[in-house]
C-alpha cells in the first residue's frame, strides 16, 4: 500500500509479493512468506479474525518493514529518550538537520522512561466543597513533639479540622497513646452539641490513628475511617496546611510577647481560638465559627497575648484592710469551658481562669523591645504629696528598698522630697540595683521553680528543676576541684554522701530558687577522720 492516512501499521499488498518472485502459502491459521527458489520461511503470519499478522521480531532484515509510528519510537530512543513534545518542536521549527518529519506521538508507556524520570502526581486544589454539612468529614493529624514541654506537661498536639467549615480543634497529649482517648471525648461532645453524626474521618497510618481501638470505636458508632495512602500527606492536605498556618501564628505570637517557650501549648490554643473566628473559608466567603455554630462571632473581647493584666481577687484568699485587691498577671489565653481569660498569676505562680481582669495591653510598646521587668513595681516605694517640711520616718526593715526611682517614672502629681535622707535607704548604694531585666533569666531563676522539697533522691530525679539543681551542684565540685579520683581499698575510712534539699526565699516569703547540696552522711566520723588519717569521701 503506498500511503493510507493515520494509519500506523505497515499493509503488504500480496500481488507485490509475488511479481517480485516470493512464495506466499495461505493456510487456514497461517501464512508463510519464502525468498524466490528457496524453501527458507522468511515471515510467518497469524490469522485474527480476516487479517493475517506478520511477525516481524524474528528477522533479520527488517528497516525498510518498519512504520512510522515505530520509527518515531526509534527517534526517541537515539535522542536520549527527549520528550515526545520535545521533538515535535524540533522538527516544526526546523532547529535541526536529520530528523525526519515524523508526527512524534506517546502511544504507549517508555519503561526506561518510567524507571529513569518518573515523579510524584501532582495533587490540585479543589474547586468546590466536598461536604454538604458540618461533621460529614474531619481531617486527623498531629504535629510534635515539641522540645520543650509545656507548663501541662504536654508535647503533642492533636488536630481535628472539619471539612466543611474549617474549624478547627486542638488536643494537647502528653504522648500519642492518648490520641484515642482525647479524640473519643471530643467526637461525643460534638456529636452532642452539634446535633449531628460524625459521618467519616481521614488520616493517615499513623500508630495513633491505626490500631485496634480506634476500629472498634469507628465501628460501634458508624464512623468510616479512610486512610490516606503511605507517605503521601497530600492526600490529607487540609489539616496539613491549617497545622502549617496554625504553627506559623503560634511562632509569631510567641516571638511577639517575648514569653518562654514552655508557653507553646498556650499560644497554639489561642491561636486556634482566633483563627477559627477570623479565618475566611475560601468558597463559601464565611468564617469557620459562623459556618460551624450559624451566627457571626464577636470578636471584641479579643486581647494581645502575653500582655500584663490585673486579676482581682474574687474572695478566693482572705485580704486584710489594707491589702491589695489584685495581682499581676500575664494574659495567656481564652477559656474554653466558660466566658473567661486565661492568666497565669505572677505571685502565686498558677495558671487560673477569672473574668475580672484588667489588661494593659500596651505595655510591651511602652517597655521598647518586648521586656519585662519583672520588680518594678515590687521594688519602687513612691511617696506622694508629701511637703518640704515634713519629716521623713525610718523606713522599717521588713520594706523593700527605694530602688531605679527616677523622675520621669512618676505621675506629675507625684514629687521626690528634698530632705530624703540617705540613712534610711537600705542596702549598699555603691553596688548598684541589681534587678533582672531579662525575661528568660527571670524565668529560670525566679518563677519556674519547684514549690515541693523532695524527700529522696528519687523523687527528686522526677523533677527537672531538682535535677538542674543537682547538675549545678555537681558542677560546682568539677570547677573548684574538691576531690580527686583513687581507687578503693580495705584500709580506706570511707564516708557516705546524701543529698539536701531546699527551696530558698526571699524576704516576701516566695520560693526563687531551688538548691541541691550533696553532704556527708555522718559529720561526726568525718571529724574523728579528718583528725587521725586521710578519709574518702563515697557517693551511696
Amino acid at each position: 500500500m503506498l500511503y493510507v492516512e493515520g494509519l500506523k501499521h505497515n499493509l503488504l499488498n500480496i500481488s507485490q509479493l509475488c511479481d517480485r518472485g516470493y512464495q506466499v502459502t495461505f493456510r487456514t491459521n497461517s501464512c508463510e512468506i519464502r525468498l524466490p527458489n528457496s524453501k527458507d520461511v522468511l515471515f510467518i503470519g497469524k490469522r485474527s479474525n480476516n487479517i493475517y499478522l506478520l511477525d516481524i521480531s524474528s528477522s533479520t532484515s527488517i528497516g525498510c518493514l518498519l512504520s512510522k509510528h515505530e520509527e518515531s519510537w526509534l527517534w526517541h530512543k537515539r535522542i536520549a529518550h527527549i520528550h515526545m513534545n520535545h521533538l515535535n518542536k524540533l522538527v516544526s521549527n526546523e532547529l535541526v538537520h536529520g530528523l525526519p518529519k515524523l508526527k512524534f506521538e506517546k502511544e504507549h508507556v517508555c519503561e526506561a522512561c518510567q524507571r529513569g524520570k518518573q515523579s510524584r502526581k501532582s495533587f490540585n486544589l479543589k474547586n468546590c466543597v466536598s461536604t454538604s454539612k458540618p461533621l460529614e468529614l474531619l481531617h486527623m493529624d498531629h504535629f510534635g513533639p515539641s522540645r520543650t514541654m509545656s507548663l501541662g506537661g504536654n508535647m503533642y498536639a492533636l488536630m481535628v479540622v472539619d471539612d466543611f467549615s474549617r474549624y478547627t480543634w486542638t488536643l494537647f497529649l502528653h504522648s500519642k497513646k492518648e490520641a484515642y482517648s482525647e479524640f473519643k471525648k471530643l467526637a461525643r461532645k460534638l456529636q452532642n452539641t452539634c446535633c449531628s453524626n460524625i459521618g467519616a474521618i481521614r488520616s493517615d497510618h499513623g500508630g495513633e490513628f491505626h490500631n485496634e481501638k480506634f476500629i472498634i470505636f469507628c465501628n460501634k458508632i458508624g464512623i468510616s475511617h479512610n486512610f490516606s495512602a503511605p507517605r503521601t500527606p497530600q492526600q490529607n492536605g487540609v489539616v496539613e496546611r491549617k497545622t502549617r498556618s496554625l504553627e506559623e501564628l503560634a511562632r509569631t505570637i510567641l516571638n511577639d510577647s517575648a514569653l518562654p517557650k514552655c508557653f507553646n501549648a498556650d499560644v497554639v490554643s489561642t491561636a486556634c481560638y482566633v483563627m477559627n473566628r477570623v479565618l475566611i473559608q475560601p468558597i463559601l466567603k464565611k468564617t469557620s465559627y459562623e459556618l460551624l455554630n450559624g451566627r457571626k462571632p464577636n470578636v471584641s473581647h479579643l486581647k494581645v497575648f502575653g500582655c500584663k493584666c490585673y486579676i482581682l481577687n474574687n474572695g478566693k484568699e482572705s485580704l486584710g484592710k489594707f491589702d491589695a485587691k489584685s495581682e499581676k498577671g500575664i494574659f495567656l489565653g481564652y477559656s474554653l469551658n466558660n466566658h473567661g481569660y486565661k492568666v497565669y498569676n505572677k505571685k502565686l505562680m498558677t495558671v487560673k481562669e477569672s473574668i475580672h481582669v484588667v489588661f494593659y495591653e500596651t505595655n510591651k510598646c511602652e517597655q521598647g523591645a518586648a521586656k519585662i521587668n519583672t520588680n518594678e513595681d515590687d521594688q519602687n516605694i513612691f511617696l506622694k504629696n508629701l511637703d518640704n517640711n515634713t519629716k521623713i520616718q525610718p523606713v522599717e526593715p521588713s520594706r523593700q528598698p527605694i530602688e531605679n526611682l527616677q523622675q520621669e517614672d512618676l505621675p506629675k502629681d507625684w514629687k521626690i522630697p528634698k530632705d530624703l535622707s540617705i540613712d534610711n535607704i537600705i542596702g549598699q548604694i555603691h553596688k548598684g540595683v541589681s534587678t533582672r531585666r531579662n525575661m528568660a533569666n527571670f524565668c529560670n531563676h525566679t518563677t519556674f521553680v519547684s514549690k515541693v522539697e523532695p524527700q529522696s533522691v528519687c523523687e527528686a530525679l522526677k523533677e527537672e528543676y531538682w535535677i538542674a539543681a543537682m547538675h549545678e551542684e555537681l558542677n560546682q565540685f568539677v570547677r573548684n576541684d574538691v576531690w580527686t579520683l583513687v581507687p578503693k581499698t580495705t584500709q580506706m575510712n570511707v564516708i557516705g554522701t546524701k543529698w539536701v534539699f531546699r527551696n530558698k526565699l526571699d524576704d516576701l516569703g516566695i520560693i526563687t530558687r531551688n538548691k541541691a547540696r550533696l553532704v556527708p552522711k555522718d559529720t561526726t566520723k568525718l571529724k574523728e577522720s579528718i583528725m587521725m588519717k586521710p578519709s574518702h569521701l563515697w557517693q551511696g
